[in-house]
């Protein structure tokens, strides 16, 4: 026997469960479970499967089709690049969100404030393409800062990066020319909506502000403008229906040149403004 039916019946179960793209993250799961990189799996798929692996194997397929999420079960999730460690206790870093990291890389910054930074995947992206910026990533959760802390160290930037357990700008001092943020935005009533991964498996508190997705807008609009420079820039992500009240949100506190940007798929991503 070699893997190659393990992996066809491992990519049969989680089409059965409705995982997208089943034949991807059985691969993928498959590798983690051999403990190598997913490019060298073709290399492999004739050896014959040992107890102990295809134990493991079949286990993190059985957590998969109960749709737990792929980032869960192999710890990690690239994003732009690099490699996050992810957790239960932090959103699952998103495609999407790497239009939030070229739009803040577009102009100079020398001090960056992520606000809600969880795995700090956005924060720490951009420390590693800036090597002479520094920044603080903030967050309500402890849990979600031993997770950013730990992908600093392993990527290299934690000299260049304090975290700090605040609720939005609370415990934040200074003055920071840069300010980003991907906030809970989604609708209490659009929770149901959301894939079981997302659903039942991401942290609530980072998804929904348990109303109408804007609170975290208001609070960012009201608190900014205290720690931003002259002229500096605040980015935050947005629900693709989400982008005129939001811009809305932002002029009204006093910002300037508030624009709204998309994603790759041409959805509205993110409102960029300006500290006047």
């Amino acid at each position: 026997m070699s893997w190659q039916p393990a992996l066809r019946a491992a990519a049969d179960q989680l089409d059965a469960a409705g995982v997208p793209d089943a034949m991807r993250d059985a691969r993928l799961l498959l590798a983690h479970a051999l403990g190598i990189g997913s490019d060298r799996l073709t290399l492999h798929l004739r050896d014959a499967p040992q107890a102990e692996q295809l134990a493991r194997f079949q286990a993190l397929v059985a957590a998969r089709a109960a749709r737990a999420p792929l980032s869960h079960l192999t710890g990690q999730r690239l994003f732009w690049g690099r490699p996050f460690r992810v957790t239960p206790d932090v959103l699952d870093p998103r495609p999407e969100t790497e239009t939030l990291v070229a739009l803040a890389l577009a102009e100079p910054f020398a001090r960056v404030l992520d606000l809600g930074t969880g795995s700090g995947a956005i924060l720490l992206s951009l420390l590693a393409d800036r090597p002479t910026a520094t920044g603080t990533g903030a967050d309500v959760s402890p849990a979600a800062l031993a997770v950013a802390r730990g992908n600093a160290q392993a990527l290299g930037v934690a000299a260049r990066a304090d975290f700090v357990l605040s609720d939005w700008c609370a415990q934040i001092s200074g003055a920071y020319d840069l300010i980003v943020s991907n906030p809970p935005y989604i609708a209490l009533s659009e929770m149901a909506a959301l894939s079981p991964e997302v659903r039942e498996h991401e942290p609530h508190l980072a998804l929904t502000d348990g109303g109408d997705g804007l609170a975290a807008y208001r609070a960012i609009a009201a608190q900014a403008p205290a720690h931003l420079a002259p002229g500096g820039r605040l980015l935050v992500e947005i629900g693709a229906s989400q982008g005129q009240a939001v811009a809305a949100i932002l002029a009204s506190a006093g910002f300037t040149d508030v624009t709204i940007h998309p994603d790759l798929d041409g959805r509205d991503r993110v409102v960029a403004a300006r500290a006047a």
